[in-house]
C-alpha cells in the first residue's frame, strides 16, 4: 500500500469553521478518486491518501490539482523508533544518489510528543547511516535533496515534496459564472477563483461561421483543463452571430466592441440567475486593451446587476502567461483561432466612453429579443474531473459511466424561459 500526505495551509487558520473546510477538502479528494481504489482521510493537519501502486498516477493527478493544500508527497511508512527511521532514510538516500544527488539535509516534525526524541534530535540522528556510509554529504543550506521525517500516529519519511495549489477547497465560496473566451486571460481568471474555493461554470459566445468550429473546440479544451482544478465545469455555448450583426448594423463603429461586451453581460446575467451563480467573472486586466480602461469597464459592468469579479485586474501579461503555463492552458490559448471578440473590431475604439452615451447607444440597438433568442438556444457541455481520472486510471465498476460523464453535450430546450 502506498501513502500520500497532503499538507494543509490556509485552512488551519479557520478557527471554529475548520471542520467544515476539512470535511469539504476530503470530500473533494474522494470525488476525484471515485473510480480508483483509494482511501482518503484527514488527521491533525494532514490529508492522507492510501492506494495501490497502480492508482498512484490518479492520486498524483488529484493532489497536483486539489485546492486547499500547500504541498504533498509520496511517503514511506516505518516503525516508531530511530533505528527504523535511519534505515528508511538510508533507503531513500540510495535512490536519490542514483538520480544524481550529492548532498542532503534532514527536516523533522514531531506531532506525537510521546516519542522519546524531539524534532532537533530526530534531525540529528535520522541521517547517521547516510553520513557514516558516505552515501551523501551534509549541506543544510542548499542540499540536493531534503529528507523529511514526520512522527505522527505513524512515522512518515519522504524526500520528494511537491507544491500544492494552496487556497481553499472548491465549493466553500459560492458559485461564479466565467465569461470564457479562447484567449490567455479568462482561463487564468477562472482558475484563480477556483483557488479561492469558488465553484465555476462558464459561458462562451460563438459566432459561426465567423468564428470557426476550431475556435469552439479550442474553448472546449480550455474548459476541460480548467475543470481539472474545479472538480467539474459546465460550458454554456451561446450562438451570437445575429447579435453581432445587429451591433455592426446599428452601433457607431467605435462603440461596437463595447456594445458587444454589454450584450455579453446581459446574457451572462440571464444565465447566472438561471443556474444560481452569485457573480460574474471576467479576465479583464486594467488598461490591457481599449475595452479595459476604467471608464469602459464601468460601462461593461453597468449591463449586469450582479457583482463582477476581475481577478486579473492588477496583473500584467507576463504574470498572466506565467500562470497559464503553470496550469496547462497556454499552449491551447495561443492556437490561432479567433473568438467572437475579435470580429468587426473597430480600428479606433472608444477609450473613455461616457456611461450615459453608451447606455443610449445600447438601447438604440433594439437587441433584447436577439439576446433572449441566443440564450434560449444555448448548448451545455459538462466536464467532470472524476470522469477524466476514470478514463485514464479507473478500475471500479462505475468507470464506464464516469468516463462518459467527463464530456457530455446537453442541448437546451428551445422554448426555455428566462
Amino acid at each position: 500500500m502506498v501513502t500520500y500526505l497532503g499538507k494543509l495551509g490556509e485552512l488551519t487558520l479557520k478557527g471554529s469553521n475548520l471542520k467544515f473546510f476539512e470535511k469539504l477538502l476530503v470530500q473533494n479528494a474522494k470525488t476525484y478518486l471515485l473510480s480508483v481504489d483509494a482511501k482518503v482521510h484527514l488527521n491533525f493537519g494532514r490529508l492522507y491518501i492510501e492506494c495501490e501502486e497502480s492508482a498512484c498516477p490518479a492520486v498524483e493527478f488529484t493532489l497536483s490539482r486539489l485546492t486547499g493544500i500547500t504541498g504533498w508527497a509520496k511517503a514511506e511508512v516505518t516503525e516508531k523508533n530511530i533505528e527504523a527511521i535511519q534505515k528508511k532514510v538510508l533507503e531513500l538516500a540510495l535512490v536519490e544518489k542514483e538520480k544524481g544527488a550529492k548532498t542532503f539535509k534532514i527536516e523533522a516534525r514531531r506531532s506525537d510528543k510521546s516519542f522519546p526524541l524531539d524534532s532537533y534530535s530526530i534531525m540529528r540522528e535520522a541521517g547517521n547511516l547516510v553520513y557514516e556510509r558516505q552515501i551523501l554529504s551534509v549541506d543544510v543550506h542548499s542540499p540536493d535533496v531534503t529528507f523529511t521525517v514526520e512522527v505522527r500516529d505513524k512515522v512518515y519519511v519522504y524526500s520528494d515534496s511537491q507544491k500544492g495549489r494552496r487556497g481553499l477547497p472548491v465549493g466553500c465560496s459560492g458559485k461564479g459564472l466565467l465569461l470564457l473566451s479562447g484567449g490567455l486571460d479568462s482561463p487564468v481568471a477562472g482558475y484563480r477563483m477556483i483557488r479561492r474555493g469558488m465553484t465555476v461554470e462558464c459561458i462562451y459566445f460563438h459566432s459561426y461561421p465567423y468564428t470557426s468550429e476550431e475556435a469552439q473546440k479550442k474553448v472546449e479544451k480550455l474548459a476541460e483543463i480548467v475543470s481539472g482544478y474545479g472538480l467539474r465545469l459546465h460550458l454554456n455555448t451561446i450562438p451570437f452571430t445575429q447579435v453581432q450583426m445587429q451591433i455592426k448594423k446599428k452601433s457607431p463603429e467605435n462603440y461596437t466592441t463595447l456594445m458587444l461586451r454589454m450584450c455579453m453581460m446581459k446574457v451572462a446575467t440571464m444565465l447566472a440567475k438561471r443556474i444560481g451563480a452569485d457573480c460574474l467573472i471576467t479576465g479583464e486586466s486594467l488598461g490591457q486593451v481599449a475595452s479595459q480602461t476604467i471608464e469602459n469597464m464601468a460601462v461593461t459592468e453597468s449591463a449586469s446587476g450582479l457583482p463582477l469579479l476581475r481577478p486579473l485586474v492588477g496583473l500584467d501579461k507576463e504574470e498572466i502567461i506565467a500562470t497559464a503555463r503553470e496550469i496547462g492552458t497556454y499552449e491551447t490559448s495561443i492556437l490561432p483561432y479567433e473568438d467572437c471578440c475579435v470580429l468587426f473590431s473597430p480600428k479606433h475604439p472608444v477609450l473613455k466612453a461616457p456611461l450615459e452615451e453608451a447606455t443610449r447607444i445600447f438601447e438604440s440597438l433594439e437587441v433584447e429579443p436577439l439576446l433572449e433568442e441566443a440564450f434560449n438556444n444555448r448548448q451545455l457541455m459538462r466536464f467532470e474531473a472524476a470522469g477524466f481520472v476514470a478514463q485514464n486510471w479507473g478500475t471500479k465498476e462505475n468507470t464506464e459511466k464516469l468516463s462518459k460523464d467527463h464530456a457530455v453535450i446537453v442541448p437546451m430546450p428551445q422554448q426555455s424561459q428566462v
